[in-house]
């Protein structure tokens, strides 16, 4: 039998069949060996399923039979790490209260996705070179919120204006970017106040009107 029947890359796995729900006890040791492997390496294109299935100790099969393939392997890390952020902002406790202007509560939610970028930049940077990034699940999601934030504030459907600044607002957050900027001097604090400004703006508020906001 030819070996090319038995070979399984990092793309696709033999059955193509993704396990859902609650991950079990052995998937969460995996995801945890994978975490550690990209928070390690050098680049995300380092880190390979085989890498990934020598360091918790099982066969390469077993991740396929878990995640599909390597991309869903990285969409249920990110699904672990973002899920307390998630449920925060659908729970409509502060800063999302409905009773919170929707510019406040947007650059509130942009700062929350810019903390957990910069705080788990070993995966992001995996997923954001990957293919089909702003069709993935967790995109899409940050891009509802987004656009529904701007829509609020607006009046403008999310299908106009509001999709597309949605988009562009996270265009800036893309961790690259991110990263180039305090590697060139940027603080933190000066990239926040830029990020909220901007949130802002997308929202129609005069720059006498955002400086009066923001001090209250």
């Amino acid at each position: 039998m030819s070996p090319d029947l038995h070979y399984i890359s990092d793309r696709k796995s033999e059955n193509q069949v993704v396990r859902r729900g609650r991950p079990p006890t052995a998937t969460i040791r995996m995801l945890e060996a994978a975490d550690i492997l990209f928070a390690q390496a050098d680049g995300p294109e380092r880190v390979t399923m085989d890498a990934i299935a020598a360091a918790c100790s099982v066969g390469k099969g077993t991740l396929f039979r878990a995640f599909g393939s390597r991309a869903g392997l990285l969409d249920a890390l990110w699904a672990t790490k973002i899920e307390a952020l998630r449920a925060s902002v659908e729970s409509g406790a502060a800063p999302f209260r409905q009773e919170t202007l929707p510019q406040q509560r947007l650059a509130a939610f942009l700062d929350l996705i810019l903390t957990f970028k910069l705080d788990n930049r070993h995966l992001i940077r995996a997923l954001e070179f990957g293919p089909g990034i702003l069709q993935s699940p967790h995109y899409r999601w940050m891009l509802g919120v987004t656009a529904r934030f701007i829509e609020e504030g607006t009046g403008s459907p999310p299908e106009g204006a509001a999709l597309y600044n949605a988009h562009a607002l996270l265009a800036a957050l893309h961790i690259d970017l991110i990263e180039d900027m305090l590697a060139n001097g940027l603080s933190l604090d000066t990239i926040r106040e830029a990020q909220t400004k901007r949130a802002y703006m997308a929202m129609n508020i005069t720059e006498s009107d955002y400086k009066i906001l923001v001090r209250t």
